[in-house]
């Protein structure tokens, strides 16, 4: 079966507030945040890799086998996708893995059109089961990416996909998790006009940046970290090589992982570190996902 690059599945996804409106959250969430200095980086892995070879890229089915690997590769966490938390049924399903291969869930990454007001009511239907059913799992964060378009966004997409974001991050809230903004290459590339338009509304917003999608935009991961610091509480890891293809896993390219690691130290980074392999499409393994998580860890 042909596995789809992040990059393909991204792009197949699918009343105006004034300057100055927009809510900042400066009390329970960014003290928590704080707080959380105190606290070691987690380590875990995403399962795109797996989510890449099944239909409509949902994991339910392969739950077992996630929780296998990434238990036998050392991790400390699994980062889910949102698929298997849209339906409650499977909230016993992952207590029952956490417990077995005593792997926490450290959250989910979701990803939607908010910049499409007309779409608000059937995300935020969805995102509240997500959230509901993370929470019941011990969850504690939700990596959000706002969609792509096909032009440059306009003032009122940018407005229509921040007033989303703060409605999720209140609901977020109330269940003791943590919202980052998760970004792909449409986020951060042109200067960074999409992820800037939402800064300027949410100045505040936590980021979840993910270190390759910067590379592939053409924006310095390390000078990503030194100017964001502050704000960064969770980071996926990916490897390519100098011809800008993925690695196989993390480690064999050429991403420059020890400067960012000083970054990571000057900044005092103290969030989730997490691994998301991906293969380029029609790529062949040279060995079992299980053996390439292992060496990533």
């Amino acid at each position: 079966m042909m596995i789809l690059s992040r990059r393909s599945f991204m792009l197949r996804s699918g009343g105006l507030l004034g300057a100055g409106m927009w809510p900042s959250f400066p009390g329970n969430l960014n003290d928590k945040i704080k707080e959380g200095k105190k606290k070691k980086v987690t380590v875990g892995a995403h399962p795109w890799i797996y989510a890449a070879q099944l239909p409509e890229y949902d994991i339910t089915p392969v739950l077992e086998k996630i929780f296998q690997d990434v238990k036998y590769a050392h991790f400390e966490g699994v980062e889910l996708m949102h698929h298997p938390l849209r339906d409650g049924k499977n909230v016993n399903i992952l207590k029952d893995l956490i417990e077995k291969y005593d792997l926490p869930v450290i959250g989910t990454s979701y990803g939607a059109d908010m910049w499409d007001r007309k779409s608000h009511p059937d995300i935020l239907e969805e995102i509240e089961k997500i959230l509901t059913h993370l929470a019941l799992t011990g969850g504690r964060t939700l990596g959000i990416s706002v969609g792509n378009t096909d032009a440059q966004k306009t003032e009122g997409q940018l407005d229509a996909q921040a007033e989303l974001l703060i409605r999720i991050r209140k609901m977020a809230m109330d269940r003791n998790i943590v919202v980052n903004l998760h970004n792909h290459t449409y986020e951060v590339e042109n200067g960074m006009f999409d992820l800037k338009g939402t800064l300027k509304r949410i100045p505040d917003m936590p980021l979840g940046p993910d270190i390759n999608w910067l590379q592939r935009a053409g924006v310095d991961p390390v000078g990503f970290i030194l100017e964001y610091g502050d704000q960064i509480v969770f980071m996926h890891l990916r490897d390519q090589h100098k011809n800008g293809q993925w690695a196989e896993s993390l480690g064999e390219g050429d991403t420059d992982f020890t400067a960012i690691g000083i970054a990571l130290r000057k900044i005092r980074f103290n969030g989730d570190l997490i691994v998301e392999l991906a293969h380029e499409n029609n790529f062949e393994p040279t060995r079992p996902i299980r053996e390439s998580l292992h060496m990533s860890r």
